[in-house]
């Protein structure tokens, strides 16, 4: 990958890691990743704005080979994903400073070993000036770890928001061409690390909305050169009201769950609500993630395992959970034989979700014509909580 002109004086490096399919052991990426980093060139001085996961620091060094100078290696993140290749930075720039946030200094401390001295922190809407070029710093914190910060570039109008805005996309082009799949990898991108942040988003949303952006570079993924695009997006997933949607994350193992997931969601089409059903055996919990982002209610379905749900089921919990999504109703379904503790269990696990519990169905053995219409009466209370929360 060769180094991609934004404008004069500003390009693109970093690295496409096409072949990365699991992101912190936990992520799925069906599409890849990249790591991009930035040069910012100064009359007088020049910075590298982020570096680029360990597994690809040939790639930057390559790219470096030729770059007499580096003044200020700019960290908005400590993740190592951005910061891992720091230290080979400046073993090949022995002058250089790393320019962060307080806390970023303490944690790349900790993480990377880089010595107290190579340290300059930022206050937030403190400039930088590389002679031409000013850097304008943005303390971002807890989008989506607490040390944060974003880089204005005032000249060129180029606003430089790290994971931020982000989508793991792996992708020769230098701009968002495809918005169609863009717009696919950002929501995945959102649900799965930004969304259990929105509080904070929202603040840096607000933060960012007067300024005069031409270009938005992420850490991950395309630059976008219609900042519009991402931003629109990131306001509807951010601000918009859930929508009729169901989504049902179940396991079944010999069929009871799966039959009542099917009639449940017979009876909800027919009324007008979409469902989005999750055999979890074969789901990619991104794209359940996705669909939470968008989901008034939720409906987890479990079998009885050892009196307990299901433990895809308790991960699929745990994850919804963790991802707070502004999901409003939730309700639980289930089967089990000769006793299950398995609704207690799941309803304790969704503390952080601010929803409101429609009653449970659960049912001894395989569905039976009373079970079918307890489902009917499920589905009647969930259109009504819909039609009064003005969604359908």
């Amino acid at each position: 990958m060769k180094a991609m002109t934004i404008k004069p004086g500003v390009s693109k490096i970093g690295a496409v890691h096409w072949e990365r399919r699991l992101f912190d052991s936990l992520i799925p990426l069906p599409d890849g990743t990249s790591y991009n980093a930035y040069l910012v060139e100064g009359k007088d001085k020049i910075a590298l704005l982020d570096t680029v996961d360990p597994m690809t620091s040939e790639i930057l060094m390559e790219q470096l080979k030729d770059v007499e100078k580096i003044d200020y290696i700019i960290a908005h993140h400590a993740e190592q994903d951005h910061s891992g290749c720091i230290p080979l930075v400046l073993e090949k720039y022995k002058e250089a400073k790393v320019i962060c946030t307080p806390k970023a200094k303490t944690y790349l401390m900790d993480l990377l070993l880089i010595p107290e001295d190579k340290f300059i922190t930022v206050e937030d809407g403190e400039t930088l000036d590389l002679g031409g070029k000013t850097l304008k710093f943005i303390h971002a914190p807890w989008v989506h770890w607490p040390e944060t910060m974003f880089t204005y570039l005032v000249e060129d109008k180029i606003l430089f928001t790290c994971d931020f805005l982000g989508s793991h996309l792996a992708t020769s082009e230098l701009y968002a061409t495809d918005e169609c799949k863009v717009y696919e990898a950002a929501k995945r991108y959102y649900a799965e690390i930004m969304m259990p942040f929105r509080n904070f988003i929202e603040k840096d949303l607000e933060k960012i909305k007067d300024l005069d952006i031409d270009i938005i570079a992420p850490s991950h993924g395309p630059v976008y050169n219609n900042p519009k695009f991402i931003l629109d997006a990131y306001n509807e997933w951010v601000y918009a009201k859930p929508k009729n949607i169901v989504v049902i994350p179940y396991s079944t193992m010999h069929g009871s769950v799966k039959k009542m997931v099917e009639y449940l969601q017979t009876v909800l089409v027919a009324k007008g609500v979409i469902v989005k059903p999750f055999d979890l055996s074969v789901t990619d919990i991104g794209e359940l993630a996705m669909a939470l982002v968008d989901a008034a209610t939720i409906v987890i379905g479990t079998p009885t395992v050892l009196t307990g749900a299901h433990p895809m089921v308790v991960y699929a919990t745990y994850l919804a959970n963790a991802l707070k999504p502004k999901t409003k109703f939730v309700s639980i379904i289930g089967s089990y034989n000769w006793g299950s503790r398995a609704q207690d269990q799941l309803s304790q696990m969704i503390t952080n979700l601010k929803v409101e519990v429609i009653s449970p169905v659960f049912i001894k053995g395989f569905p039976k014509e009373e079970d079918f219409k307890a489902l009917d009466k499920l589905a009647e209370e969930i259109v009504k909580k819909h039609e009064e929360a003005g969604i359908l």
